[in-house]
């Protein structure tokens, strides 16, 4: 199974057991903007299938970094609006980024991608496992 890497975040007034969900549910959105992951492992692959609907496929980044796998996003909206002599601006920003070691019996050249209905599938994989059957005797010295 791919192991995760999670990202710990310094919050130096993070207080659990007062400000929780029970109590004061829009203070605590930590896991909010963390996309959902499914990991599954079949004889050819692993699959990463990561939950990001309402993102655009083009605000979607994956990068290979040696043996770690990242799967980010950035988006930026903005809109203005003037009516009856009022005017409306707004804006927000989202971003998100999971990463994943890569296990070593992956063939990093082959992996793939795929977007569709809010759902990213990134395929990984296996690489065939050269069985050595030389048969010999070794000699003891």
């Amino acid at each position: 199974m791919l192991p995760t890497i999670t990202r710990r975040n310094f919050r130096p007034f993070y207080m659990p057991s007062i400000f929780n969900d029970d109590f004061f549910p829009v203070l605590s959105n930590s896991a909010s903007s963390m996309p959902a992951v499914n990991i599954r492992e079949d004889d050819k692959n692993y699959v990463l299938d990561l939950a990001v609907p309402g993102i655009d496929k083009k605000d979607l980044k994956i990068d290979i970094n040696e043996d770690v796998l990242t799967i980010s996003s950035e988006t930026k909206t903005e809109s203005e609006e003037s009516r009856d002599g009022y005017k409306r601006k707004e804006f927000s920003y989202s971003e998100f980024c999971r990463s994943f070691y890569i296990p070593e019996n992956v063939n990093r050249e082959k992996i793939e991608a795929n977007y569709k209905d809010g759902v990213l599938s990134v395929s990984l994989p296996k690489q065939k496992e050269e069985k050595n059957k030389i048969t010999r005797k070794i000699e003891i010295s």
